[in-house]
């Protein structure tokens, strides 16, 4: 629900940017919504730090229970927003501040949750448990698009724009408060409770001694982050925005390419189990150098559902070497006593410069008039998260979780 919450900006932007960004151009209105849904992870480095701080002192059930709840607080802001025809500029600085609250609690949230799921796991299933960390991501985007093809079955075009929009917000803040109560009831880790005697654990100070690793978390990220972002959130947009396809056949073919997406997760995480998982990152590493041009051309040149579909599934499968089992490598780099704070909070800082501004930067560069330069801009990423893939350790041989004081 809290990935939910999350991405339903993002679906929705289609139909409620003209409500926050009167102006006559869409590609404007989807420019001035992509800036906040950025500026939204600029919240997300700061989250992951008070966040990883706390859950790294007082706990990962503790951490994961306040941060839903800054996220359905958020949802709920959004969704009783008056347009900016009833009161002017007061609603995108409304819409800034809800999307911050709801930065800091996705911050916390990722960091928090890589962790957990990391220690909970036993060690020869670990990449296919912590796999399961963007099933619920992915599914908490499919969620919001699949309420929002409900509402496109439901209501008009115009009843979405009016207040159709505002529904999925509402369906979050209340989710989430049941994820709320349903955290409160959760098991705290082994690993937590047996380093919770050290008197530095969370700190920055004790994090800064394992620079290496912090620096690793950001360059394997880099690449990663770019990739996801351009192939999900981004790809409804640039069918409709570059492709000239309908929202309604944009948002099914985003739907249906990430169903598949999600149940690749587990796959791609149980096959990290046998072979490590370097070779999966520098798979996705060299395919994504090689294919991403290729394939945004032609995605912004077909005009049939099923190759866009066909294309897309391609990009997604590609990233799924990232996606899968990025959560547990950079789990495996660092002891229990920063943990949480060191999957977190270097994390937290790439995606809120790379991942949050990638739609952005494709938007502005298509307004520019070059939008083919985004292309290369996503090549170039992932060549840099190649070479940090290329000379980092296997973390499933070296892992620092099996390293954890019993």
């Amino acid at each position: 629900m809290e990935w939910f919450d999350w991405y339903v900006y993002s679906a929705l932007a289609l139909y409620f940017a003209p409500a926050f960004f009167p102006t006559a151009h869409p590609t404007t209105q989807l420019l001035n919504t992509a800036a906040i849904f950025a500026v939204g992870f600029l919240a997300r480095p700061a989250g992951s730090w008070l966040m990883g701080l706390y859950a790294d002192r007082h706990g990962r059930k503790a951490a994961l229970t306040i941060s839903v709840a800054f996220m359905c607080l958020g949802s709920l802001i959004i969704a009783l927003t008056p347009a900016y025809d009833d009161i002017g500029v007061a609603a995108p600085v409304i819409l800034l501040l809800a999307r911050l609250l709801q930065g800091l609690s996705v911050g916390g949230e990722y960091g928090t949750s890589a962790t957990y799921l990391s220690e909970m796991a036993e060690e020869k299933h670990r990449g296919f448990y912590s796999s399961f960390q963007y099933v619920t991501l992915i599914m908490g985007q499919l969620l919001a698009l699949a309420l929002l093809i409900l509402l496109q079955a439901t209501l008009t075009e115009e009843q979405l724009h009016a207040w159709g929009w505002r529904i999925p917000f509402l369906v979050g803040a209340g989710g989430a408060v049941v994820a709320f109560y349903l955290r409160r009831g959760i098991t705290e880790t082994g690993a937590f409770k047996a380093a919770a005697v050290r008197s530095d654990r969370g700190t920055l100070a004790a994090l800064l001694q394992h620079r290496r690793a912090v620096l690793t978390v950001v360059g394997l990220t880099l690449g990663g982050t770019v990739a996801f972002y351009t192939y999900t959130t981004y790809m409804q947009k640039f069918m409709v925005n570059t492709a000239g396809f309908s929202k309604d056949t944009a948002t099914l073919v985003s739907t249906a390419a990430l169903f598949v997406f999600m149940l690749l997760q587990p796959v791609m995480g149980a096959l990290s189990d046998r072979i490590g998982r370097r070779p999966l990152l520098i798979a996705f590493g060299v395919f994504g150098v090689v294919a991403t041009v290729p394939l945004m051309t032609a995605l912004g040149e077909t005009r049939d559902t099923w190759t866009a579909f066909i294309l897309m599934m391609a990009g997604l499968v590609i990233v799924s070497g990232y996606t899968s089992i990025n959560a547990v490598v950079k789990a495996e780099l660092f002891p229990a006593h920063v943990r949480a704070l060191g999957v977190g909070f270097p994390y937290a800082f790439t995606v809120a410069l790379f991942g949050g501004s990638a739609e952005y930067v494709a938007l502005w560069l298509k307004e520019a008039g070059v939008e083919s330069l985004f292309y290369w801009y996503v090549t170039g990423c992932i060549a840099i998260s190649l070479g940090i893939y290329a000379v980092m350790p296997e973390t499933k041989k070296r892992s620092q979780i099996e390293s954890d004081p019993l």
